[in-house]
């Protein structure tokens, strides 16, 4: 999965009747499971998130630093 820090995120409920959540990318560190991504949720939390399959990204106008 590809990020920018300005992008969102969009994490997709595996369970029937679950919702999204979104928010935006703010920081991304390496690691050598792959990727974390700090994400400020738009209910104002932040927490360090490792995406998965559930996870889609909208890239952004921010433009920040690329990560695979």
């Amino acid at each position: 999965m590809e990020a920018y820090v300005g992008d969102r995120i969009t994490i997709h409920s595996n369970r029937v009747g679950g919702g999204e959540r979104t928010g935006e990318i703010v920081e991304i560190t390496p690691g050598s499971g792959g990727n974390r991504y700090r994400v400020r949720w738009d209910d104002g939390r932040e927490t360090t998130f490792f995406p998965s399959s559930d996870a889609t990204i909208e890239h952004g106008a921010a433009g920040g630093l690329v990560t695979n």
